[in-house]
Order: C-alpha cells, then sequence, then structure tokens
C-alpha cells in the first residue's frame, strides 16, 4: 500500500487574521495542508461549546486534528500533587481533544528525577495505564501519543516511548524527528539514519503515525530551540525520503518558528518523490 502522509501546523497558522482555533482551521485549508494541532501547551482552556464548532468546523475543511497537551507535565514527579496535576492536564486535554474529534493527544510524559530510569518508566506506564483505561471507559476515540523528547536528561527516547507503547494498551508513539536530531547531537544526516530510526517502530503503527518535525537547535546536551528548516542542518528531504521508503503514512506536524511555510515546504517535497 503506498504511503500517505497529510501536512499542518503546530497551532493556528500565523497568516490566520483572527487568532482563533475555527479561522486556523479555515487557514490551513486555504494554504493546501491537511492538519492542524490544537495548542493546550499552557493550560486547556477551551469549553465544550467552541470544542464543537472546532468539530464542526474540522469535519467541513477535511482537517485532521491533534493536541498537545500542556508542557508542564511530569508523570514522575515526587511531589504527590504535582503527578496528579500532571495527569489532570492529560485528562483535560483528552476530554477536549476527544469532542474537538482529535485523532491523538501528545505531550511530554517526565523528567527522569533521582531514581533510575527503568523507576521512571514505571511510573509514567501507571499513570497512562489509568488515563487509558479511564479514556476506554467513557469511549473517547482520541489516544494519547507520548512524544519523544529533545533532551537526554528528559524520559523520551524512541527506545522509551516504543517500549512504553508496548507495556500500556492503545497508546501510540509519536516520534519528534527533530527533537531526536537534537537528543543524539545532530547524527540524522542522511536517509538511512532515518530508515533506522523507522524500523524500531513497530510495523502496527506505521499506518497511522502522527509526527513532529521542524529545524531545531542543539548542544551535545540536546535541543535548545526550533528553528526554521533553512536555518537549521535537520534533513527534512532525508526524513521524508525514509518515510516513503518504510511506506510511513500519517500526519506531520511542524513546529518550525514559520509553521506553514515549512510544513508546505515539506508537502511540496513529498509531492515530488
Amino acid at each position: 500500500m503506498a504511503s500517505k502522509i497529510l501536512f499542518g501546523t503546530a497551532g493556528v497558522p500565523i497568516s490566520t487574521k483572527s487568532r482563533d482555533s475555527v479561522s486556523g482551521i479555515k487557514r490551513v485549508r486555504e494554504l493546501g495542508l491537511d492538519a492542524m494541532e490544537l495548542e493546550f501547551v499552557r493550560g486547556v482552556s477551551m469549553g465544550q461549546e467552541t470544542a464543537k464548532k472546532v468539530a464542526k468546523t474540522a469535519m467541513e475543511e477535511n482537517i485532521v486534528l491533534s493536541v498537545h497537551a500542556p508542557y508542564y507535565i511530569n508523570l514522575n514527579s515526587e511531589d504527590a500533587k504535582k503527578k496528579q496535576a500532571s495527569k489532570k492536564r492529560i485528562w483535560d486535554s483528552m476530554e477536549i481533544g476527544n469532542i474537538c474529534g482529535a485523532q491523538t493527544v501528545t505531550f511530554h510524559p517526565a523528567f527522569y528525577g533521582t531514581g533510575s530510569k527503568e523507576e521512571c518508566m514505571k511510573e509514567v506506564e501507571n499513570a497512562l495505564n489509568e488515563l487509558a483505561d479511564k479514556a476506554r471507559e467513557k469511549g473517547f476515540g482520541v489516544k494519547l501519543a507520548p512524544e519523544t523528547t529533545g533532551k537526554n536528561s528528559v524520559f523520551g527516547s524512541l527506545d522509551e516511548t516504543v517500549e512504553l507503547c508496548r507495556r500500556v494498551k492503545g497508546i501510540l508513539p509519536m516520534p519528534d524527528f527533530a527533537h531526536l536530531h537534537a537528543r543524539c547531537n545532530g547524527c540524522l544526516k542522511k536517509k538511512q539514519d532515518f530508515v533506522k530510526l523507522i524500523e524500531k517502530i513497530p510495523r502496527k503503527y506505521l499506518g497511522e503515525l502522527h509526527m513532529h518535525a521542524s529545524g531545531i537547535n542543539y548542544s551535545e546536551k540536546g535541543e535548545r530551540n526550533h528553528l526554521t528548516m533553512e536555518e537549521s542542518d535537520f534533513n527534512y528531504k532525508a526524513m521524508l525520503e525514509a518515510l516513503k521508503a518504510k511506506r510511513v503514512s500519517g500526519v506531520i506536524i511542524c513546529e518550525s518558528p514559520n509553521i506553514e511555510k515549512d510544513a508546505l515546504l515539506m508537502k511540496k517535497f513529498w509531492e515530488k518523490l
């Protein structure tokens, strides 16, 4: 089966006149893109009525939606209140994301803390099992998608993310290829480098893979900040060639500072492959 990738923006496109999500979805369609990630990064402030309008607009415009949960999440916090607050932020994102008709809710799961990496894994696993079970009981269509992270000091290597998905029923890996490039201090240079990464992801996920991509600034410690593709050494062409070679289908959300320009850059290259 031929691979099909949809391309979209992390949030409302910069060129959107009105900064609300409904206008953003319409602008995504005008631009010729296919998807938009709803950014709940500072908290879930969208109400249910707005979420219903978002769902209706996305359906009318044929735009695939996903959600990014708030940034401050640490399912491995030693502070029980912070851990509970982290679970609530994810759950609130799932509730509203489900009303919006989003396919996935992505998030940065945890910091390693003072314990071992396996202890961190177990804490994250327990929290996500609780959330995934609750979502199934409610009949939610939206799925949890833990994201790979850009620093070696933070939980979220590709191996950890794939293992987490093996342990927790019904969740999906969210590879952020720019983060993975930063995490290994710029090791993703050519098509085969990306192929090796994709081969770590079980085949069952590759027909509906949600991904992030952007330019990235990094050091030996990992991610510093996102850049445009033009400013970065991130080889988006090699990434797309590898995805095509491995017959991956899904959605790529662009997190560059110029989200729509780089999303369109990737889509145009993809269409030539």
